[in-house]
């Protein structure tokens, strides 16, 4: 059994139906996603300039301004601006390394391939951006911590890999 095939393809479809849920409702109250992908993964679909801007990875920012989100059963299209102008994305699920939403501390992050075993330093990112919650949740007292957010977990399949 490919377990870890199952448990990836398990997360992604969290990612896709999170992106279907804001292209329908958009995003609730103060929540915003952090998605980092592959630039050059196959069927990857975004202009030159950015790719050579982020030749491997690339993180993009949900909240305020964009526009037309699409979402497929492998894929999600999206409209954002960068550097003043506005850009289409299409980004396979495939691609995805990265996927977090810092307001309620969840993250997931994904095995690149390609990579081998490297973390990218925007997927580290994201993980960071979720410690950085967490931190704060251990600063708090413990009458103030009831009343915050818990602290979510990056899930990495990693650990779980057979070391060859």
């Amino acid at each position: 059994m490919d377990y870890q095939s199952l448990v990836e393809g398990a997360m992604r479809t969290v990612v896709r139906e999170a992106l279907r849920r804001v292209a329908v409702d958009g995003l609730p109250g103060d929540h915003h996603i952090y998605i980092s992908f592959r630039t050059q993964a196959p069927a990857v679909d975004i202009a030159s300039r950015l790719v050579a801007q982020y030749p491997d990875e690339m993180t993009i920012v949900i909240q305020h301004q964009f526009w037309g989100l699409e979402v497929s059963e492998n894929a999600f299209e999206i409209s954002l601006r960068f550097s003043g102008k506005n850009e289409r994305l299409h980004i396979p699920l495939d691609a995805v390394t990265g996927f977090a939403d810092p307001s309620v501390n969840f993250g997931l992050q994904f095995k690149a391939l390609e990579t081998d075993g490297v973390v990218s330093e925007d997927t580290e990112e994201i993980a960071g951006l979720l410690e950085d919650a967490g931190a704060r949740d251990e600063r708090a007292s413990e009458s103030d911590r009831d009343d915050l957010p818990k602290a979510g977990e990056v899930v990495a399949l990693d650990a779980f890999r057979k070391k060859k």
